[in-house]
């Protein structure tokens, strides 16, 4: 089989020798076996599933999170000649959709979101199908937003069967024995063959920093990107703080900046994820919409204006960078108050108890008549969509709605959803606390963020973090065009986006 493997990853994708947890992950999935695949970022986990793609018989479908993900993977493998390849998302009208679900089966590999994974004839269709394999691609986003933000990833265990139960295969690059369970029971595939592989990023030195306000923190990038000159991410909680940040920059530094958050329309999004993978761009100034997938190799430093709200989030937001291996940074700027944000953030995601109990009423009253649209019901009850998503996919579970329909409610319903509740806030307030913990943590920061995720911390090949020695101030990359910005980023994508780049 290895043999058969390295002459098929030679003659299809150029490569000499796989990465490590490659060849494994790939073994198992020909063997048909269930895997949960955790590897590094910037390991190549796609290729766990475009390789096996190419030697299976019939369609592999993957559950990919974001549309800019799915449409720069496409546009890779076609790029390099692999043209049986699709993918099925929101933003492509509706003769783009009717054709490619008519040629549905002609495609070796399709990426799929897994909202309209829920479409009735797409289901149709996938049951129609040969499907050897389905890939869920960032794993750990059915832990991570299918409880409330995206719960259609909490029903991807149906799909699963009612297409035939094909190889599953799992990818993520951050999770705890916690989330691996999670993700496991979710897709109720409890036995999956587990390959695990160290996260720690042995290349990217870390570093935290306390300021007293915003306007600190801003300065403190100004002087440090004075003379670092190299590809920079810099990630915000807000977005207009990241819009700020970038106009700042711009005005202050010769470095090429923009700005990307999910409050941009979708075409302005891709413009800047392509100049930046083009190396048009040089800073960018994004919240944790922008980064998920996205395989630049040459990004030095990545900057948290904000704290996310776990360490996951972390982790998967500083691997961006160094993935060339070569030596990388992170740095967090913090200030006594950062504290609030995240706390703002899982507030808007889970209803207050009061909010439960309005829903619930707002439910009994409607027993056996049809609910109003999504976006009716959250105005009607001052709910967001991730708080009406986590109550309505409890009710969809306990039978409470039906097509829509409001039944009646069985005896223990009420207690378990406040159950349930208390038990997401206990979560995520726990994460929250991980991650402030690690902020003021007074010993080594590589040992402390990862001993939650592996047992043995490998030594790294750089300077380690600012409590071992570390400052991001001795940094000295360099590795960006000196040129002056003329004209507005959106002129600038414009043009970029007619005249085209090697990679389309």
């Amino acid at each position: 089989m290895s043999t058969t493997l390295l002459d098929a990853l030679k003659r299809y994708f150029g490569f000499d020798q796989f990465r490590e947890g490659q060849e494994a992950v790939i073994r198992a999935v020909m063997d048909g076996k269930d895997v949960l695949g955790i590897l590094p970022t910037g390991t190549g986990k796609s290729l766990c599933y475009q390789l096996p793609a190419r030697l299976l018989h019939g369609t592999t479908i993957v559950v990919s999170p974001l549309i800019s993900l799915m449409v720069d993977q496409v546009k890779q493998l076609k790029a390099a000649g692999y043209k049986s390849v699709t993918a099925l998302n929101s933003f492509m009208d509706g003769q783009e959709k009717k054709q490619v679900m008519q040629n549905l089966e002609r495609y070796d590999l399709v990426y799929i979101s897994p909202e309209m994974l829920q479409n009735d004839r797409l289901q149709e269709e996938l049951c129609r199908m040969t499907i050897p394999l389905f890939v869920i691609d960032e794993a750990h986003c059915i832990s991570q937003w299918g409880h409330e933000f995206r719960t259609d990833y909490l029903k991807l265990h149906r799909i699963i069967d009612a297409i035939g139960s094909p190889t599953v295969l799992a990818l993520s690059a951050t999770a705890t024995p916690e989330v691996q369970a999670d993700i496991m029971e979710k897709l109720h595939r409890p036995a999956m063959n587990r390959h695990i592989y160290p996260m720690d990023k042995q290349n990217i030195s870390l570093s935290v920093e306390e300021v007293h306000s915003p306007e600190e923190k801003t300065a403190r990038i100004v002087d440090l990107l004075s003379h670092i000159h190299a590809p920079t991410m810099i990630y915000f909680s807000s977005r207009q703080w990241a819009e700020r940040v970038s106009v700042v920059l711009r005005e202050k530094l010769s470095h090429r900046t923009a700005f990307y958050h999910g409050g941009m329309e979708q075409t302005d999004r891709m413009l800047v994820q392509q100049q930046f993978m083009n190396g048009q761009l040089d800073v960018i100034c994004c919240t944790s919409a922008f980064g998920m997938g996205v395989d630049k190799k040459d990004i030095r430093l990545v900057i948290h204006f904000h704290l996310p709200s776990q360490t996951e989030s972390f982790i998967q937001e500083i691997g961006r960078a160094g993935r060339d291996g070569k030596p990388s940074a992170s740095l967090v700027l913090f200030t006594k108050k950062d504290h609030y944000l995240p706390q703002m953030l899982i507030q808007s995601e889970l209803p207050e108890r009061e909010q439960l109990d309005i829903a619930l009423g707002y439910l009994k009253r409607r027993e056996g008549q049809k609910i109003p649209e999504d976006e009716s019901i959250m105005e009607q009850l001052q709910l967001s969509e991730s708080q009406w998503n986590f109550i309505k996919y409890q009710s969809e579970e306990s039978g409470v709605l039906i097509g829509g329909m409001v039944q009646p409610f069985p005896f223990d319903f009420e207690s378990r959803i406040h159950a349930l509740l208390r038990e997401r806030w206990t979560y995520k307030q726990g994460k929250l606390t991980e991650m402030m913990t690690w902020i003021h943590h007074t010993g080594c920061r590589r040992e402390a963020l990862y001993s939650s995720f592996q047992d043995h911390i490998r030594p790294p090949d750089v300077p380690c973090c600012d409590v071992c020695g570390f400052s991001v101030d001795h940094l000295t990359l360099h590795g960006l065009k000196e040129t002056p910005q003329a004209g507005s980023w959106k002129e600038r994508l414009q043009m970029i986006f007619h005249q085209g780049h090697p990679h389309a």
